[in-house]
């Protein structure tokens, strides 16, 4: 079964003459775990964009779980974007002021249908995954912003785990990590999202990580606006 299907795709940016992406085919399987590269600039953050629905290309579709985002209107996309996908950003965006159990449950209030796959009791659901995520029960009440990196980190995982969306989206979420959290926090990525049964797209510039995935896409070799430059 197919999760994600780009095609045909064409996007720049206003008062750009130049396209910042064009790939005529991307698909990703159902629980496929897709490990996305490319330099900065290549536009991996804007393909985020285009699969969260964030924004639109000039042409082509982007297909996720067998609906085309740019058929949506801005508030069905933002309803299918709460229900079905699960974000992990460079920065986490936690609500500072709330605490890390409440940021956990942020998807379970905007999202019905994550809150229903969460479990009878979403509040148990989302304890469960920061103790599996190893941050310790006396973080749980503290405001996001007290937590140090790794528990912010651990936080956000959690944030786009529960409610078992289909799709899993990660951008550079380990850039700020030594090479022995990386490890441990990919490890602990990979075993939820498989758990959930979701397909991730782990986007970074390290290809050192790669080995952990199905497999690896290198962007700048699908993206034929990138090869326009170059040449």
């Amino acid at each position: 079964m197919t999760a994600l299907r780009i095609s045909d795709l064409v996007f720049r940016w206003p008062r750009q003459a130049e396209n910042c992406l064009d790939i005529p085919l991307l698909e990703l399987g159902a629980g496929e775990r897709v490990f996305l590269h490319g330099p900065s600039g290549s536009g991996k953050s804007t393909l985020l964009g285009l699969l969260g629905g964030v924004a639109l290309p000039q042409q082509g579709t982007v297909e996720l779980l067998g609906t085309d985002l740019t058929q949506l209107g801005g508030r069905a996309r933002d309803r299918f974007r709460a229900d079905h996908i699960g974000f992990l950003f460079q920065q986490f965006n936690l609500l500072p002021w709330l605490s890390a159990l409440d940021n956990v449950l942020l998807p379970c209030t905007f999202s019905s249908r994550r809150r229903d796959r969460a479990g009878a009791v979403p509040r148990a659901e989302a304890e469960r995954m920061l103790r599996h995520l190893d941050l310790d029960t006396a973080s749980w009440s503290k405001p996001a912003a007290e937590l140090s990196v790794g528990q912010q980190q651990r936080v956000a995982a959690a944030r786009a785990l529960i409610g078992r969306p289909e799709i899993l989206i990660a951008d550079e979420p380990t850039s700020a990590l030594d090479a022995e959290r990386q490890q441990i926090f990919i490890d602990l990525l990979l075993q939820e999202s498989a758990a959930v049964g979701a397909t991730l797209v782990f986007v970074s510039h390290d290809r050192r990580l790669a080995g952990h995935f199905d497999r690896s896409v290198a962007l700048d070799e699908i993206n034929r606006a990138a090869r326009s430059v170059e040449a």
